[in-house]
């Protein structure tokens, strides 16, 4: 007998997805989350697509802050380039978001427990079978059949449990986001600014959170990082183009943009979201893909309980659902994100000058990818694959 059939660390939307998932096979379910509060901090510029959340989960105006329907791209040398998404996305109040899909998870019998720091692993004959943790400075423990680490880019647990998590500097971005008041933005519309001005190895980036509100922030590539410091550079340009904005709560941390790891799965233990490197290299995101991530897992997780078996082989529909719904179309836009670390700010300049004599009525992301490619013709076939989902 165990505690329970599996248990999920983190409470993000990956870790909620795999716990009701799970639930809803069967399986006794309890999901530990460190902080205080499920969502909080908020560590993401909290956009989404529309097609992909609804996917998942009705949206509710009760967290979402501004719906999207406008893109504006701008190169180095500020040339704006326009353009309309119809149902474009969303721009969430992640706290509310999160806890949403937690109370989904405990609404299908999931037990959470806040404030419970995993700091180590119950292993026996090389297989995972529980978790010990600080719960207001009481060391406990939790024995479970199934261990799902959604505990973020850092994953303890992964590395508690011998996986290889490490990231290649050129793979993760150093991070920084403010969210402000006191701004005149279009609340209808997400601002990208790309060039090494702006955010060398990565971007910038202006999502409206309604009520004069926005989140300003941008990231760096790691191989950039020694010399260009995100927090600076974020306030520089808060400063630069809106002096009266006030500052009500910035963060900082990694953000993969790797492909998924290698090893996902052990004898007894799952890795999904963010810990897995579920993350869309070309922009970061990483909400919409954690949910499908940690959904499958959840879904595998509640299989292999009924089974009896929860070994690498029983757990290995996994990494083979994860890489058929997502996994390889990520492996398409990490080529297609090294490609366009490659391409200089001129090369940007001249694309945007091609493209703002287009009416934004004819634009669209896949004419401004395809546009890129002109100046990296390897990635067109990826470019193609990409944006026609194969």
């Amino acid at each position: 007998m165990t505690d329970y059939d599996v248990i999920v660390v983190g409470g993000g939307p990956a870790g909620s997805m795999a716990a009701e998932a799970a639930a809803k096979q069967g399986a006794k379910t309890m999901m530990l989350e460190k902080d205080r509060d499920i969502g909080y901090p908020v560590r993401c510029g909290e956009g989404v697509g529309a097609t992909g959340l609804k996917k998942f989960i009705d949206p509710d105006p009760n967290w979402i802050a501004t719906t999207i329907s406008k893109v504006r791209m701008r190169s180095p040398d500020n040339t704006q380039v326009d353009f309309g998404m119809q149902d474009a996305g969303y721009v969430l109040h992640r706290r509310l978001f999160d806890y949403a899909l937690a109370n989904r998870a405990s609404q299908a019998g999931v037990d959470i427990q806040t404030r419970a720091y995993v700091d180590g692993l119950i292993i026996e004959d090389d297989s995972v079978c529980g978790v010990k943790y600080q719960y207001m400075g009481e060391n406990r423990q939790l024995t479970s059949k199934i261990v799902i680490a959604a505990d973020g880019v850092e994953s303890r647990v992964g590395r508690m449990a011998g996986i290889r998590t490490a990231t290649k500097l050129k793979d993760m971005e150093s991070g920084y986001q403010a969210s402000v008041g006191n701004i005149d933005v279009d609340q209808e519309m997400i601002d990208f600014f790309v060039g090494d001005n702006w955010a060398p190895g990565g971007y910038l980036w202006i999502f409206p959170k309604g009520d004069g509100m926005a989140n300003i922030g941008l990231g760096v590539s790691g191989v950039h990082a020694k010399n260009h410091n995100a927090h600076d550079m974020t306030h520089a340009f808060i400063k630069k183009y809106f002096p009266k904005a006030s500052v009500l709560t910035s963060v900082c941390g990694g953000i993969p943009i790797a492909k998924t790891l290698k090893k996902i799965t052990a004898h007894g233990l799952m890795l999904t979201g963010d810990a897995a490197r579920m993350v869309n290299p070309v922009t970061g995101g990483g909400i919409i893909t954690g949910m499908e991530g940690g959904q499958i897992a959840g879904d595998v997780a509640g299989q292999a309980i009924q089974s009896g078996d929860y070994t690498i082989e029983g757990l290995k529909d996994y990494p083979q659902r994860w890489h058929k719904s997502e996994g390889k179309n990520h492996e398409t836009f990490y080529r297609i994100s090294q490609a366009i670390e490659e391409i200089t700010d001129d090369q940007l300049n001249k694309i945007a000058h091609r493209l703002v004599k287009t009416p934004s009525e004819n634009l669209s992301l896949l004419k401004i990818f395809t546009a890129v490619a002109r100046e990296k013709p390897k990635i067109l076939l990826d470019v193609t694959r990409a944006f026609a989902g194969v």
